[in-house]
């Protein structure tokens, strides 16, 4: 058998990423409307998302943008909510992590979940000085992860695109 060495490191299957953080709300996350201020859920979707980067790339990994987040439905004071995350794909050193959030409602127990919340995030690997390092690339196993890699691809090539756009407008000056 000839075996070749490889300059890649060997990918980890989505599902080691997987994370999910739970948690009910309370009065002392609620707006003025009543309902979950938006950003106690954007900093529950962070540290869900973070703690799936971290697994994924076997280290620190810290928040370089969130990409979108897209909220569904209000979160009300005594929701269940789940939070739930995946790294979708991975580059050199930044990884794309996927994160849906749903709820319990409080006053409906036999209910099923209501989806809340989505997002995309990207996480960059980290060394202890803080400088960007190597993660592992990412091995789809589902159609649903072969299917999320590809749209993080083109979510990826969009933010490239219109960096460079930006870069050129600002340079044309």
């Amino acid at each position: 058998m000839n075996e070749y060495p490889t300059t890649t490191a060997p990918g980890r299957p989505t599902a080691y990423s997987r994370v999910t953080l739970s948690r009910i709300m309370t009065a002392v996350d609620v707006n003025l409307y009543g309902t979950v201020h938006g950003g106690v859920l954007m900093k529950f979707v962070d540290d869900v998302a973070g703690a799936a980067a971290a697994r994924h790339s076997g280290g620190t990994a810290v928040t370089a943008a969130i990409d979108e987040i897209v909220f569904s439905e209000a979160v009300r004071v005594g929701d269940l909510v789940h939070a739930y995350a995946q790294v979708n794909w991975a580059g050199q050193t930044s990884m794309e992590v996927g994160v849906r959030v749903t709820a319990e409602r409080w006053d409906s127990a036999e209910g099923e979940p209501v989806r809340v919340a989505t997002a995309y995030l990207v996480f960059v690997g980290v060394d202890v000085g803080g400088s960007p390092r190597p993660v592992p690339p990412v091995s789809p196993e589902t159609v649903a992860d072969q299917r999320r890699f590809r749209e993080a691809e083109i979510r990826r090539a969009h933010r490239l695109a219109r960096r460079r756009a930006i870069h050129a407008y600002r340079t044309a000056d």
